[in-house]
């Protein structure tokens, strides 16, 4: 968890990166979508999505394991708004997180202190936060908002 994190990316053609995480991990291909890139991977923007959308919800399973909780599955979605800064520069905006999980809230004892307290498990979405907003949601099994 903690330590040095280092990954290893290899020009494939323009836009295109192989991205090599180590031994024994998958390597992915990265790639702008168009007009810059062809499209043929994540681009840069879905893999910040990725990070702190998979960060988030380790860190809310981890809340729920600290208080012998379970949630059921999670289901995460992120979305990323864009936009142009004052220079013309594209950049991401905000953040948007929707964390789902499979059971009823009524069902889980320490809820609210699970809520009040995973985003500052969250190493990734903590860190990303100082500059770009990130807003939380969080939906039980019936579809009902616990956190907005």
């Amino acid at each position: 968890m903690s330590g040095p994190h280092q990954i290893t990316l290899r020009q494939i053609e323009a836009y295109r990166f192989e991205c090599d995480f180590g031994p024994g991990l998958p390597r992915v291909t990265t790639d702008e979508t168009p007009p810059l890139g062809g499209g043929t991977g994540p681009a840069p923007v879905d893999l910040l999505l990725a990070s702190v959308a998979s960060c988030m919800s380790s860190s809310f399973h981890f809340a729920m394991g600290k208080f012998h909780e379970a949630a059921g599955p999670i289901v995460t979605t992120a979305a990323a708004t864009t936009g142009r800064d004052e220079h013309n520069h594209l950049r991401v905006q905000a953040i948007e997180i929707a964390i789902g999980f499979a059971e009823p809230a009524a069902s889980i004892g320490h809820l609210d202190r699970i809520l009040a307290q995973f985003e500052q498990f969250c190493t990734v979405g903590a860190s990303v936060a100082r500059g770009i907003p990130v807003h939380v949601t969080v939906t039980d099994g019936a579809g009902t908002i616990v956190k907005a």
